[in-house]
């Protein structure tokens, strides 16, 4: 067992490093307007510019996990926290909607790096019956990060510009990389010796990529044909891992294992049906009750601001309650917030999304920590960052389905044109058939919730 030392040293690296990548996401999300106000771009390649980050992390989050595992976790962790800042520095020096959509990409495979090992290191330094406590405060430093990005994502784009946003993480990530070699000592690697699955992680990255990139274009032709190729990837992938001796994804986890495969489902679901209310929510604020970047930062952060408070108290709750139990009410919870959303209309009460966002961030707190506690609870050791990387790529999936379906239905409904106040109608339209969609969603994921079993 590590030092007290040790373990305090590993939660203050991991729970900076887990408020910068959310902060970075909810900051960016305020500033779209902003954007592609300076850079003229539709609503379809704006989206792109949150969703760039989310796929690269998402087809990243496995590999680099399972690199963590066989190489240290540490290392892994260092290097991508280098990407990351690195990426961050170049974000403001760009001149054009591709080039910030690359530095977003590389940020994103950054992002995996820390996102995929520092939950591991967590739970190789703490004992079991701390694992939901300092879990929950893991989990509590995103909902913080995602609490104050809107709000002083808001405030510098006003007085600064959305470029300053991209610098305001870069202090913190060069804090980490001085923190990390002093105070964070040993490394982790159960799995060392094992041989790295190059062509199954390749394989696997492809598949997704297409499979999320072709949701993105769907309708059209090459949407169809892209989700198609992705998914005939995924099961190459699924039959290579079955046959290969040291997959990149155990897949005895989900065949064998219906606590890590149920819960994994259930944050696929979860995820799937909530992260695109943000995006929704800031475009109807800014767009349709005309309110300035950082006025509706203020309002956005209601919901994030419940989830960082009662985190740590769900992961208390998933160390004496069986998780199930607790992240099952939650995810009712969520679905009663979402609900809440399908009338939305141009004069919707300001009380009435507060109150939905507070909902929903009260289900998302119930829900997120007792479902991490069961599945980096469910796995040995070894399979650490495993583990952590398919959690983090069932979250990364889903925020990426989520923005799909939101992308899907304004192309159906609006086409590719600017929001602009002769299309208001068509994007009141368009949000209420999201809501109406991701509610029924998360309805479904209670089930698939109480369906994981018990994990004591």
């Amino acid at each position: 067992m590590e030092s007290t030392a040790s373990q305090r040293a590993a939660l203050v690296i991991a729970t900076l490093a887990a408020f910068i990548t959310p902060f970075m996401s909810s900051a960016v999300n305020i500033a779209l307007p902003a954007i592609g106000s300076e850079f003229a771009i539709d609503a379809v390649l704006l989206n792109w510019i949150s969703t760039a980050f989310i796929l690269a992390s998402a087809m990243s989050l496995v590999p680099m996990g399972r690199l963590a595992d066989m190489r240290g976790r540490k290392r892994v962790f260092m290097i991508g926290m280098a990407v990351y800042t690195a990426a961050s520095i170049a974000g403001p020096c760009v001149s054009t909607a591709h080039a910030l959509i690359i530095c977003r990409v590389v940020q994103g495979i950054g992002g995996a790096m820390t996102f995929g090992t520092g939950m591991p290191i967590l739970i190789s330094v703490f004992p079991p019956k701390s694992r939901g406590r300092v879990l929950g405060i893991n989990v509590a430093a995103v909902y913080l990060g995602l609490s104050m990005g809107p709000f002083l994502g808001g405030l510098i784009t006003h007085y600064l510009g959305w470029r300053f946003i991209f610098l305001a993480t870069v202090p913190l990530g060069i804090a980490i990389l001085i923190l990390v070699p002093i105070y964070l000592k040993g490394e982790w690697a159960e799995a060392r010796g094992e041989r790295f699955d190059l062509a199954g992680s390749v394989v696997y990255a492809a598949g997704l990529a297409a499979l999320i990139y072709g949701f993105s274009r769907l309708p059209s032709a090459e949407g169809t044909v892209l989700s198609l190729s992705g998914a005939v990837a995924l099961f190459v992938f699924y039959r290579m891992e079955l046959a290969a001796e040291s997959p990149v994804m155990n897949m005895a986890l989900f065949r064998d294992n219906t606590v890590f495969a149920m819960s994994n489902l259930a944050a696929l679901i979860n995820y799937s049906a909530t992260f695109a209310s943000g995006f929704l929510l800031s475009l109807y604020l800014q767009y349709i009750k005309a309110m300035p970047p950082e006025n509706a930062g203020m309002i956005l952060v209601s919901q994030p601001v419940v989830m960082a408070l009662l985190s740590p108290i769900a992961g208390n709750l998933s160390d004496r309650i069986e998780p199930r139990i607790v992240a099952s009410v939650g995810m009712a919870l969520t679905t009663l917030g979402l609900s809440l959303f399908m009338l939305l209309d141009m004069g919707t009460p300001l009380g009435i999304i507060i109150a939905g966002l507070a909902v929903i961030g009260l289900g998302l707190a119930l829900f997120s920590s007792p479902n991490t506690n069961a599945v980096m609870s469910s796995v040995e050791s070894r399979h650490y960052g495993i583990a952590s990387g398919t959690l983090g790529t069932m979250r990364q999936t889903g925020q990426m389905l989520s923005m799909g379906i939101a992308m899907l239905i304004f192309a159906m409904v609006m086409g590719r044109i600017p929001i602009t106040p002769e299309h208001y109608g068509q994007f009141i339209t368009s949000a209420r058939i999201a809501f109406a969609i991701f509610t029924a969603l998360c309805f479904a994921g209670i089930f698939m919730s109480l369906a994981r079993g018990r994990v004591r």
